[in-house]
């Protein structure tokens, strides 16, 4: 049995289309790595899987969840972890929204899919603004330090140099690397305060090195 589009399945793929070209575009603009036309495929591809299930391709429960699923495989690969933090959760946040898009244009929920692509867009958009300015006033930074020896003792006279510039700190890790002393902490200070405590650090001679992850 042949099935053909109806009119009202090509009214969702194009909604789809362009509401997944709105998120699309504000990704591209910022360069992220699940861009314009991912964002737009992923969009358009649970709409499809949507649509498919109203002719008995499976449930619709069983096809959504499969929707759910695959998507949780494609949000994962742009998840990047290192030692000190992790990057790529508001991408991943991203291509799990759109799914959800591309599925309420699959059921011909039209005005919810275009409405939650341009709050989308308002969010990833103007929240940014909003960090950024929080971020100006009080940064979180994850800093790593590497001492000259083993002398537990230098480790405590860092933490009084962050006292007294009013760097808040919390201790992640402690190693011991090449027979030398190395910490990671995470600060939270005002801009003016780090930048002080980072002129400082120059002057320590029982550093070795320090640089930031963030």
């Amino acid at each position: 049995m042949e099935f053909l589009p109806e009119n009202n399945d090509l009214v969702a793929i194009g909604i789809s289309l362009l509401a997944g070209s709105l998120v699309g575009l504000e990704r591209e603009y910022k360069n992220k790595s699940a861009g314009f036309r991912t964002i737009v495929l992923i969009c358009l591809g649970a709409t499809v899987f949507t649509i498919a299930s109203r002719f008995g391709v499976g449930s619709d429960d069983r096809i959504a969840a499969n929707i759910i699923t695959g998507i949780g495989f494609i949000g994962a690969g742009v998840i990047f972890k290192d030692k000190f933090s992790v990057m790529g959760l508001t991408t991943a946040a991203v291509i799990w929204v759109v799914a959800g898009i591309g599925m309420a244009a699959g059921i011909g929920y039209y005005s919810l899919a275009l409405s939650i692509s341009v709050i989308t867009v308002v969010v990833l958009s103007i929240f940014h603004k909003v960090e950024k300015g929080m971020e100006r006033l009080f940064l979180t930074r994850t800093i790593y330090v590497g001492f000259q020896d083993m002398d537990t003792g230098n480790l405590e006279k860092l933490k009084q140099v962050m006292d007294e510039h009013r760097i808040r700190y919390t201790r992640k890790t402690v190693a011991k690397r090449s027979r030398k002393l190395s910490v990671v902490f995470e600060l939270m200070a005002d801009r003016r305060n780090l930048s002080e405590f980072n002129n400082a650090m120059m002057e320590l001679p029982y550093v070795d090195e320090f640089h930031y992850n963030s």
